[in-house]
């Protein structure tokens, strides 16, 4: 079984999740899940790669993929590859820890949001990466909170269907596929997630 706090290496897939603390709920309004979106693209889009994104009301799954070594290198604050996971995590904390400090005023809420510790889990071979994919925004579906989860509205699960400009890379996930029709077919069809369902996720 894999750990579910591994480094964070450069070039490679990630599925990282979180919940929030006691279960409580990290979204209370529609505009919360797109204030989280926007501040995750703030703090992280320049050390990774988002592939898919699931937000539900009380946690949230990405599938990520952290950048080369090249590209990271050449950002502020990163001058050598020691480390490197550190600073990224930290890129996240820094995420967190700027999205809870706005729910709890929002809330007028006070203490942490998030465990800790975040959870990460490295992706290490194809198929386990595109039942990842499904699984992720299967996820409303799977708990019951939407008959179809092809209609919740916050997933990544649409975007790739749009012909809008986004930072999803959409070419590279459709090829896995081999096709936009083949992703939605595969979307339609139930898979077995057995493999990801034995980390007890949320």
């Amino acid at each position: 079984m894999r750990p579910k706090h591994q480094p964070l290496y450069p070039g490679n897939y990630y599925h990282i999740y979180n919940r929030g603390n006691n279960r409580e709920n990290l979204f209370y309004k529609p505009e919360n899940y797109f204030y989280f979106l926007r501040r995750y693209g703030y703090y992280l889009n320049n050390y990774l790669e988002t592939y898919a994104y699931c937000l539900l009301p009380n946690h949230f799954h990405l599938l990520v993929k952290i950048k080369q070594k090249d590209e990271l290198l050449n950002l502020p604050g990163f001058q050598n590859l020691e480390g490197l996971s550190s600073d990224i995590s930290r890129k996240f904390s820094n995420f967190f820890n700027g999205y809870s400090k706005a729910i709890n005023k929002q809330q007028n809420r006070v203490g942490s949001l998030f465990p800790k510790n975040f959870k990460r889990i490295r992706v290490d071979n194809y198929k386990y990466l595109i039942t990842l994919l499904y699984y992720i925004h299967a996820n409303p579906q799977l708990h019951g909170l939407i008959e179809d989860f092809k209609d919740w509205p916050y997933s990544s699960y649409n975007r790739y269907l749009e012909l809008n400009k986004s930072h999803l890379p959409k070419n590279e996930v459709l090829s896995w596929f081999g096709s936009l029709k083949e992703y939605e077919i595969y979307h339609s069809r139930v898979q077995n997630i057995k493999e990801i369902n034995q980390y007890n996720l949320d």
